[in-house]
């Protein structure tokens, strides 16, 4: 079987691509890949490191920021296009597979053209513009939300859920206590802001360390390594951390995040699909707080998707201050019961199989 996969731009699309080719190789040792994104995106960067043919198209994402700026985007999509069919051409692929992101366009695009199946996986509860307007052409659309379903014109729908990192599934909560150094009858928060870190985030957790510093409870705070000298020097010029009450752990960048998300008892977070599904995963109660430049404000359609079945709360970035998250985490860390009602309704969000669902599509495409 040869198998393209494509999707760029940010990790939510690459790292799903990646897993499903670990998969198919696990499958299927005989199975050949190519991936396509672009030369200067952050898969070309990452996928190499994963053993896998790649190959670049010239695509930019739209930016909407001026008619001027989208112009210059839309200009390069025919080259793109014409990139896209020399690539399928050469590879002959028996099915192409799209995560997401402005590089899977073209490339799913145009395998449409050609005697070859076609496949995307939409992450978000509401669907990139690539994924809208590929839908009714592929042969098969796998959706991460149920809600996502009504904003795409097809009928071959499938909710499959989006592939978690199998350390999510299997982390030792008591192992993972030890290694923090957290005492398990203290209430736990974890705070985070994606990779990169949230100001927006990291703003209000330092009032919120204001308004909580009496109080018996441990924070892990993850600020982003951008951040991270700053919000350092903002604690000490504010706060005697030797009279605090609180515990605070705090990291610039965490590689072992199934361990904090583990033994929390609530997070505050962005909404992203990746992230959503790992909450999911460990039934673990969510302040979020969508990131507000997400294309379509997708973040804030996730969130909402959770929040209507009362598995998360939601503050929206510009109203999100340190008094707010005070007020939010003292109504759950006071009332027990909604918060464990929240942990089980945000567990029955979980697909924990999701990655063999996704490539058992794939796998009876490709052979049908």
């Amino acid at each position: 079987m040869r198998v393209i996969l494509t999707g760029g731009g940010t990790g939510g699309h690459i790292y799903p691509a990646l897993a499903i080719a670990a998969e198919l190789r696990q499958r299927d040792q005989d199975v050949e890949l190519l991936y396509v994104g672009t030369a200067k995106g952050l898969e070309s960067r990452i996928v190499p490191d994963s053993d896998i043919a790649f190959k670049s198209i010239d695509i930019s994402g739209i930016d909407r920021s001026s008619m001027l700026k989208a112009s210059k985007s839309m200009i390069k999509f025919p080259a793109s296009f014409f990139q896209a069919r020399t690539i399928i051409k050469e590879f002959q692929p028996d099915i192409i597979v799209g995560t997401g992101g402005y590089v899977s366009f073209p490339i799913v695009l145009a395998g449409t053209f050609f005697d070859v199946k076609t496949i995307i996986h939409e992450q978000n509860a509401f669907p990139g513009l690539a994924n809208r307007n590929l839908a009714k052409r592929v042969d098969r659309v796998l959706l991460t939300f149920a809600e996502a379903a009504s904003y795409l014109p097809a009928h071959n729908l499938k909710v499959t859920g989006l592939p978690v990192r199998k350390k999510i599934m299997t982390v030792d909560k008591e192992k993972a206590r030890i290694n923090l150094g957290l005492n398990k009858n203290l209430f736990t928060m974890v705070a985070f802001g994606g990779s990169l870190g949230a100001m927006t985030i990291n703003r209000a957790m330092l009032d919120y360390l204001d308004l909580s510093r009496n109080e018996e409870l441990q924070i892990v705070w993850i600020t982003g390594e951008s951040a991270y000298e700053e919000i350092q020097a903002e604690l000490e010029r504010r706060f005697d951390r030797s009279k605090m009450r609180v515990r605070l752990t705090m990291f610039p960048y965490m590689y072992n995040i199934e361990e904090a998300l583990a033994v929390a008892d609530l997070a505050v977070c962005r909404a992203g699909a990746g992230t959503v599904c790992e909450l999911s995963i460990l039934g673990l109660p969510a302040i979020l707080v969508p990131y507000p430049y997400a294309a379509d404000n997708h973040q804030e359609k996730n969130a909402r998707a959770l929040v209507d079945k009362n598995a998360a709360l939601m503050v929206i970035d510009e109203f999100f201050d340190g008094y707010t998250l005070y007020q939010k985490i003292q109504e759950l860390k006071n009332n027990p019961q909604l918060l464990n009602q929240m942990g089980k309704n945000i567990h029955k969000e979980a697909k924990p199989d999701a990655l063999n669902a996704i490539v058992d599509e794939i796998i009876s495409l490709a052979s049908s």
